[in-house]
């Protein structure tokens, strides 16, 4: 007579509370890319207009600089490999 247990067959994580741990990974995710252009905003604000200027930028375009305005690709977080 085969026995069969039915205790492997069952989820380690329900689909909704795997939709919740998700969506809190995402906002996780989104959260740090918030501080980290913050972060980036505020070092580039302490620097003077000449060393702004050296890298090419003047104080009114730091913000669009940081969300990648000039060059898209700089404002995404990278993708998991």
């Amino acid at each position: 007579m085969t026995m069969i247990s039915s205790a492997g067959t069952q989820p380690a994580i329900s689909v909704q509370s795997g939709g919740w741990v998700r969506w809190i990974g995402r906002g996780a995710v989104a959260l740090a890319g918030y501080l980290e252009r913050r972060a980036a905003i505020r070092a580039l604000l302490e620097r003077d207009d000449r060393e702004l200027r050296d890298i090419g930028l003047v104080r009114s375009q730091i913000e669009a600089a940081v969300g990648g305005a000039f060059n898209p690709d700089m404002g995404r977080m990278r993708k998991p490999l």
